[in-house]
């Protein structure tokens, strides 16, 4: 059976990124952004997609965060679309997961306080639905925000520009929703969790149509 991998190598002058990723892998990640909130989201990723993730970034951090962020995003949609490539017997749609039935659900979440959804189409339309989160997404931080941990920072903004990143690369319809939720580092950590599970999901071979491509179009 053809291995399912990538590597994806992206220089510019603000970051300078390496991608290696096995969608058929068993969870490992080695991650270093030079954001240490990010590399943990990351980790957690791979972790639960039960894909092989390293990713090494240098980025402009005397700027801010932006670009990192937005541009590991960009790097794994790439490493994500080679490594499926022409995607024929995937389940092309990830709905997630839910216990009482592993092979249908909802990609619901949750984590203490917070429930995340993610449902994703890898069918080759890029498209963010980003629910939940809207009035926070661009908010100024105050001063005191701004002395608070990472996630503080990141919650709302640097993760709405990851996903769409993301979705533009990987050319998926990708909805996520925050269902309700208060503690920042909780919410970013349930809405990358549940895009896991439904990423595994979705790039998950379904022996009943090997060979064929998901779709009644003939392309995705």
């Amino acid at each position: 059976m053809k291995k399912r991998q990538a590597l994806i190598r992206r220089e510019t002058k603000e970051t300078q990124i390496r991608v290696e990723l096995n969608l058929d892998g068993a969870g490992k990640a080695a991650v270093r952004t030079g954001i240490p909130f990010l590399d943990h989201m990351l980790t957690l990723f791979a972790k639960h997609a039960v894909m092989d993730l390293k990713l090494r970034c240098r980025g402009d951090l005397e700027v801010d965060a932006h670009h990192t962020v937005e541009d590991c995003g960009l790097a794994l949609g790439q490493a994500l679309l080679r490594a499926l490539g022409d995607k024929q017997g995937i389940r092309r749609y990830g709905t997630g997961f839910d216990p009482r039935n592993p092979t249908y659900g909802e990609a619901y979440v949750p984590m203490d306080e917070c429930l995340a959804r993610c449902v994703v189409d890898f069918s080759g339309r890029p498209f963010l639905v980003w629910r939940g989160l809207n009035a926070q997404a661009f908010r100024s931080l105050s001063k005191a925000e701004k002395g608070q941990d990472m996630s503080s920072a990141f919650r709302f903004g640097l993760a709405r520009e990851f996903f769409q990143a993301f979705t533009n690369e990987a050319r998926c319809n990708l909805h996520l929703e925050l269902l309700y939720g208060d503690e920042p580092h909780h919410i970013v950590e349930a809405l990358f969790k549940a895009f896991a599970k439904a990423v595994d999901f979705a790039c998950q071979r379904d022996g009943r149509i090997a060979g064929q491509l998901p779709s009644t179009k003939g392309k995705l």
